[in-house]
C-alpha cells in the first residue's frame, strides 16, 4: 500500500484536473457504461465535458461529497469514484465507481473502493458505507460480494433502461467489517 493515502496498490485518487476532458467524453460515449453506473443521458458537446471538466477541477468536494479522477500509478486516468449523501450526524454516506471500459476487470475498482473507504472510515469517521448497485450489473454485484459487502435491500423496478424495469440492490458494509476484510487483504 502506498504511503500516500490516496494510492493504493494499483491507483491514485485525485481531483480532476481540465485536461481530463477528453477522456470523460470519450468514455461519456459509452452507452453501455454510462447504463451501469447511472443512466443514458442527452449526447454532451466535447465543449461542455470540457466545461464540465474545468468546473470540477474547482469544485472537488461539497462537505465530504466529493468527486475524484482516479488514475493507475503511472498516471493514465481509468476512471471516477464519487462520494454523496454523507451524512456525518449518522455516519454513514454513499459512493460510486466508473471505469474506462478498456480498464474493466484488471483490480482497479476495488483497489480505489478500499483507497476511499480506509479515508472515510478511519480518517473522517464514519461507520457505514452504501451502495446501490442496478440488477443487471453483474460485474459490480460480483464485486461488492468479492469486497465483503452485505445485500441489504432491493428496491423492485426502480431503474428503467433498454425498454424494461430492473430492481436496484442496496449493499453495506461497517467499518468494522471493513477492517477485518482489509487486514486480509484481499
Amino acid at each position: 500500500m502506498s504511503n500516500y493515502i490516496w494510492g493504493g496498490m494499483k491507483v491514485r485518487l485525485r481531483p480532476v484536473s481540465p485536461t481530463d476532458g477528453e477522456k470523460f467524453h470519450f468514455n461519456d460515449q459509452d452507452s453501455e457504461n454510462a447504463r451501469l453506473c447511472d443512466e443514458l443521458h442527452f449526447p454532451r458537446s466535447e465543449e461542455g465535458t470540457m466545461s464540465w471538466a474545468e468546473h470540477q477541477s474547482k469544485n472537488s468536494s461539497h462537505g465530504d461529497n466529493v468527486f475524484l479522477a482516479m488514475e493507475t500509478l503511472d498516471g493514465t486516468l481509468i476512471g471516477s469514484i464519487s462520494t454523496n449523501s454523507c451524512n456525518h450526524r449518522c455516519g454513514t454516506f454513499n459512493y460510486g465507481v466508473s471505469i474506462f471500459r478498456e480498464h474493466w476487470r484488471k483490480g482497479y475498482a476495488s483497489d480505489a473502493i478500499k483507497t476511499l473507504l480506509r479515508y472515510y472510515f478511519e480518517e473522517l469517521g464514519y461507520v457505514k458505507v452504501n451502495a446501490h448497485v442496478y440488477a443487471f450489473n453483474e460485474g459490480s454485484i460480483a464485486l461488492h460480494e468479492h469486497l465483503g459487502f452485505i445485500q441489504e435491500g432491493r428496491i423492485r423496478n426502480m431503474i428503467f433502461t433498454k425498454g424494461r424495469h430492473y430492481d436496484e440492490y442496496i449493499y453495506g458494509l461497517t467499518n468494522k467489517e471493513f477492517e477485518e476484510i482489509d487486514k486480509k487483504k484481499i
